[in-house]
């Protein structure tokens, strides 16, 4: 549970770096705060997906 959590705040973050490197037209950042979203993004529905949600012991 708290891993989802963890990738779920990392992603939600991630989110909020692409508004922003999009807003100041820097594309570098765009690019890596994009890819940190896919990534951390497909981490955390996969958890949830394999684990459930709330966790089953």
């Amino acid at each position: 549970m708290g891993l989802m959590i963890i990738f779920g705040l990392v992603t939600i973050l991630a989110l909020f770096a692409v508004i922003s490197s999009f807003r100041n037209k820097n594309f570098l950042g765009l690019f890596f705060a994009a890819g940190s979203t896919a990534v951390f993004g497909w981490f955390t529905v996969m958890t949830i997906i394999h684990n459930g949600f709330p966790v089953a012991h």
